[in-house]
């Protein structure tokens, strides 16, 4: 205890009791402990004021940095909608795709027109099966 050993704290009490006598060193003794632990308790309550205090400051800097994190994606944002990036994507592209891209002369494209054979063939069909039919009677 506070870095006394056996034999110290011994030679402590021993001459607290030659000073104060049996009589009076109970009630020294207990307002020895009342004082050490109103001495702890004041301690306590600063540590946690302290701890309260630097939690504060680490949530003032969270704070802080959402708050940049939503001015940029509030900047983006604005950006997309008024359709900046967009039109300059878009010029990219094309002002690359035109430079890639020629245009050649388009070959001469003529239609001609095809005979109805169809309805000729129809009717060679229909004759061959009346020539079945005959023969299937017999």
């Amino acid at each position: 205890m506070f870095g006394m050993g056996f034999t110290e704290i011994l030679l402590i009490a021993v001459v607290a009791i030659l000073f104060l006598g049996p009589d009076k060193l109970p009630d020294a003794m207990v307002q020895i402990a009342k004082f050490f632990r109103s001495a702890k308790k004041t301690l306590a309550a600063a540590k946690d004021t302290l701890d309260e205090e630097m939690n504060m400051s680490e949530l003032k800097e969270e704070a802080l940095n959402y708050q940049k994190q939503l001015t940029s994606a509030h900047s983006k944002l604005d950006d997309i909608t008024s359709g900046k990036i967009i039109k300059d994507e878009l010029n990219s592209v094309t002002d690359g795709l035109m430079d890639d891209v020629t245009f050649d002369e388009p070959d001469e494209v003529t239609f001609t027109k095809e005979k109805k054979k169809k309805k000729k063939k129809i009717a060679k069909d229909s004759s061959e099966d009346t020539k079945n039919e005959d023969s299937v009677d017999v």
